[in-house]
């Protein structure tokens, strides 16, 4: 399996350049698992499959899901193309490289990257639910208080500058290999398309990782006003629990056992 990885990194180095891969590489890869993995729950949707495991009731009008999608390329093309071209001399300044030999342990990076982002996340998303920011940058996310994969990166391009500097900091300050970087985009968006596609699976990562947050977690935070919603948290919840901005949800989980407990009692 390395010697595959190694032989079809050696195709990438040798026909393209550095720069074509950090920028326009990553950028496609992006897109494809971003779309491949949040189109899906689009269709899952529409066709009323798993509903038992549907986190609202509610569904999205297909005019609103086409809305997101319009608006995503549009940001994706206008925002993060040009970031990406516009970071590439930092990434390059701070060590990151993609010739061989390829990193043999990514782990330790990536879980300081999401120690990183995170501490900046929990603290900018907090700050964008203050009065003025939500009104003028967040509310755009928040126009989906049903949210399905996609409305991840539904945002107001502020706030795709303001809260992407959190998943690019860490590995802007390490200066990894372009493969560590990649993995990272990628582990990073197939969490967020889960924390936001509205449906809670048996197999969600939440069940098993502990700390991680989730659909269930981050759809309690879409569904509610602003001021009350809490569960600020990008990826594990440490930073709400630690803070208490979580307590509403876990009241919420609370009662929601109590209740399932007294149902099993009288069945």
């Amino acid at each position: 399996m390395a010697s595959v990885i190694e032989a079809g990194w050696t195709y990438l180095i040798t026909h393209f350049s550095d720069f074509q891969l950090a920028c326009v590489g990553s950028f496609i890869l992006h897109e494809l698992v971003f779309f491949l993995s949040g189109l899906p729950f689009i269709y899952i949707e529409r066709a009323g499959w798993l509903r038992k495991y549907k986190i609202q009731a509610k569904n999205n009008s297909s005019e609103a899901q086409e809305k997101c999608i319009t608006r995503l390329l549009f940001y994706h093309f206008c925002v993060n193309l040009p970031v990406m071209l516009a970071s590439y001399p930092v990434f390059r300044f701070m060590g990151m490289r993609s010739s061989l030999p390829l990193p043999k342990v990514m782990s330790t990076q990536i879980l300081f990257y999401f120690i990183v982002e995170d501490f900046i996340f929990y603290w900018g998303h907090r700050i964008l639910h203050t009065k003025w920011l939500y009104k003028h940058i967040h509310s755009v996310h928040h126009e989906y208080a049903t949210p399905f994969g996609l409305t991840s990166e539904y945002a107001h391009p502020a706030e795709i500058l303001f809260l992407g500097f959190a998943t690019i900091f860490g590995p802007a300050i390490t200066g990894p290999h372009l493969i560590t970087l990649w993995l990272w985009m990628v582990v990073r968006v197939l969490e967020t398309v889960e924390a936001h596609c509205g449906y809670h699976f048996p197999w969600s990562p939440s069940n098993f990782l502990p700390l991680y947050g989730g659909s269930d977690f981050h759809d309690y935070h879409h569904r509610l006003i602003y001021t009350k919603s809490g569960n600020y948290s990008s990826t594990f919840v440490y930073m709400d629990w630690i803070f208490g901005t979580d307590h509403g949800y876990r009241k919420l989980k609370a009662l929601k056992t109590e209740e399932e407990v007294a149902e099993f009692k009288e069945n």
